[in-house]
């Protein structure tokens, strides 16, 4: 009788694995270095199967889920590669789903995997069960839940090249506890690369393009997250210099295009430079490259860059007509759109319009209070003593915008921030991540910053302790006002000044707090402090915290009004004037 040939026989690389091993397998598959995460009862296969790996996988056990997945987000946006974070059913998963809205708003590419209970179980009110792939429907690209172990394989992999794909995001896959005790046959696979998408990029569109570009005697280029995704940088400034058009970033698009650049003006929006602004107003082409139209970019969408024809460029359609109309576009990976456009165009001269920026420039350059310790001040002090050559993250608020003003961002993947959700706590984790996606890319020396207000730090300072278990040397800055700096801002402008519950004033001491977690911690209060404890701080190789008192009036200028116009900025002199 014929031996039977059997797909173990005819694979010799075909193993039968439980669903844990095929796990870890699908992830080595993708090139996974390290995973965030905690452990809990529905997940302990997973992580037991870890623990047999670890020499192949690092796991960073962080001090809260939430800080797991900002941990894996921020990885993701440093390396350009998936982040992957884990937790176990319930409230592990539950404590996920901020980090994930946080990754769906920006489009960032992360793999949350989380466990639940076993088949049998579910649907009956289990103990730590929840239905988390119902949960984060409206915030993942995609999720999956995992009853049968022969697909399981399948949907890693699925996931993976769903999360990177066209317009990244994040992807859930929540795994039944059963399914990863059970075993079935795994053969390995060499994942695919990603492919660009360029079948949407239609000829017709690109001479349109064309046609508008040529035309055009004040063109200006707006950039967004987008350009960071795509990696196209290097055809930002190509396509800038050739046309001679100004360009303008938005807080997701920080570090598309080089901040030291002679074309760049600054960043647009409610907290922009005049020069954007009125730029942006004054132009007769808005060259749109990976940007949304956030409604804190646009101020009063219909008076929204009323002089110019609206040129978009985005890999995902949904995006074109959303928030505000254009007159032409182009869908696909922007790369390869500019490139398209740049192989097409000769040099254009635009001296004229460069020379009336240049002087909107020097008119109305960002200001701040020389005489004291502020948060521009702080955010300087850091660009000059890294030169640019730094990862720089933040929380949300004052801080934020201060960061993104006052740091010359000179390349992608520098500035990580929560920009679509606007989440208080993402930072620390987001550095963690950052951190370690640098050694896992090879420069394991690149600083790591995260610029912090002390509302903010108060929401996840818990994974300070993170920091210390592992070593791992972030430098936080805290730019501490002793109160919630924006809405304060706010609550002067435009509520009176009735400072409802904004006020933090009270017995906390966060260099202790910072030293009883293991970190090394200072207090700044002036500005002849800064530099010393800032340059002892990159020099010792471990998690520091340093706690900046600022003044609790200092506000975010320029500014626009909610609801007004672009280019109705105001600073503080226009205040006193007015």
């Amino acid at each position: 009788m014929a031996e039977m040939n059997t797909p173990a026989m005819q694979n010799p690389e075909t193993r039968v694995l439980n669903g844990s091993e095929i796990v870890v397998e699908c992830l080595k598959e993708q090139g996974v270095k390290t995973v965030f995460g905690y452990p809990g009862g529905a997940i302990l296969n997973i992580y037991d199967a870890l623990y047999k790996h670890q020499d192949e996988i690092t796991h960073i056990l962080t001090s809260h889920e939430q800080g797991a997945a900002h941990a894996a987000d921020g990885y993701a946006r440093a390396t350009g590669k998936v982040g992957v974070c884990l937790a176990t059913s319930g409230p592990g998963a539950t404590n996920l789903v901020t980090g994930i809205a946080t990754a769906y708003m920006d489009s960032i590419p992360v793999v949350a995997i989380t466990c639940n209970v076993g088949v049998s179980l579910l649907g009956r009110d289990s103990f730590q069960e929840i239905d988390i792939a119902g949960v984060t429907m409206p915030i993942t690209k995609y999720n999956f839940i995992v009853k049968d172990i022969n697909k399981l394989a399948k949907v890693i992999r699925r996931a993976f090249a769903i999360a990177q794909s066209g317009r990244p995001g994040p992807v859930l896959i929540d795994i039944t506890k059963d399914v990863t005790a059970a075993t079935c046959e795994y053969t390995p696979v060499v994942p695919e690369p990603v492919k660009r998408q360029i079948d949407t990029i239609r000829e017709e569109d690109i001479e349109t393009a064309l046609e508008l570009i040529r035309k055009s005697q004040k063109p200006f280029i707006f950039v967004g997250g987008g350009a960071v995704l795509a990696n196209a940088s290097e055809e930002l400034r190509t396509l800038a210099h050739r046309i001679q058009a100004p360009v303008a970033d938005s807080l997701m698009g920080k570090g598309a295009f080089d901040g030291t650049d002679e074309m760049y003006t600054g960043m647009v929006g409610m907290h922009g430079t005049k020069t954007s602004n009125y730029g942006i107003t004054e132009c007769d082409l808005l060259i749109v490259a990976g940007a949304r139209f956030s409604d804190r970019v646009t101020g009063n969408a219909s008076k929204f860059a009323p002089n110019a024809k609206i040129l978009q460029f985005d890999v995902d359609s949904a995006e074109i007509n959303k928030n505000i109309r254009t007159h032409a576009s182009v869908v696909g990976d922007l790369k390869v759109i500019l490139r398209k456009l740049n192989a097409r165009l000769d040099p254009i001269n635009h001296d004229e319009w460069v020379a009336h920026v240049e002087r909107m420039k020097d008119m109305y350059p960002l200001r701040y209070d020389k005489n004291q310790l502020t948060g521009p001040f702080i955010i300087e002090t850091i660009d000059e003593l890294t030169k640019g050559d730094a990862i720089i993250c933040t929380e949300v608020g004052q801080h934020q915008m201060w960061a993104a003003q006052y740091y010359k961002y000179r390349k992608p993947r520098t500035f990580l921030t929560s920009g679509g959700l606007g989440t208080m706590g993402y930072g620390l984790g987001a550095s963690l991540g950052a951190k370690m996606g640098c050694g896992d890319e090879g420069h394991p020396d690149t600083p790591v910053f995260n610029i912090a207000g002390d509302g903010c730090f108060r929401m996840n300072m818990n994974e300070i302790a993170t920091a210390t278990r592992y070593n791992i040397p972030i430098i936080e800055v805290i730019i501490n006002n002793h109160v919630l700096g924006m809405v304060r801002q706010w609550q002067t402008l435009f509520y009176g000044k009735r400072y409802s519950h904004t006020i933090l004033n009270d017995a906390v001491d966060y260099v202790k707090l910072a030293e009883a977690m293991g970190a090394k911690a200072y207090r700044v209060s002036s500005k002849d402090e800064l530099r010393p404890v800032l340059e002892e701080a990159m020099k010792l190789g471990s998690p520091v915290v340093i706690d900046c008192q600022i003044n609790c009036d200092d506000k975010v200028y320029p500014m626009v009004s909610p609801g007004a116009p672009i280019q109705d900025a105001f600073d503080e002199i226009d205040l006193k004037i007015n």
